[in-house]
């Protein structure tokens, strides 16, 4: 009897698992993996790669470093 009550609280879960949004999965995600945060040397590196990258690309890019 044991048995078949953890198969149905499995089962249960496991639906209550699919039933979820994509944004509410990405959101526990997020609760879970902090965002890192970036230091000084770390902006530079990424702006000198931004350096890189032809005209066109830099001037159409949505975030600056």
């Amino acid at each position: 009897m044991r048995m078949l009550y953890v198969m149905f609280v499995r089962s249960v879960g496991w639906m209550a698992l699919l039933a979820r949004s994509a944004a509410s999965k990405v959101a526990v995600l997020r609760r879970q993996n902090p965002k890192p945060k970036l230091d000084w040397a770390d902006r530079a590196v990424i702006s000198a790669l931004a350096r890189l990258l032809p005209r066109p690309a830099r001037t159409s890019r949505l975030v600056t470093p």
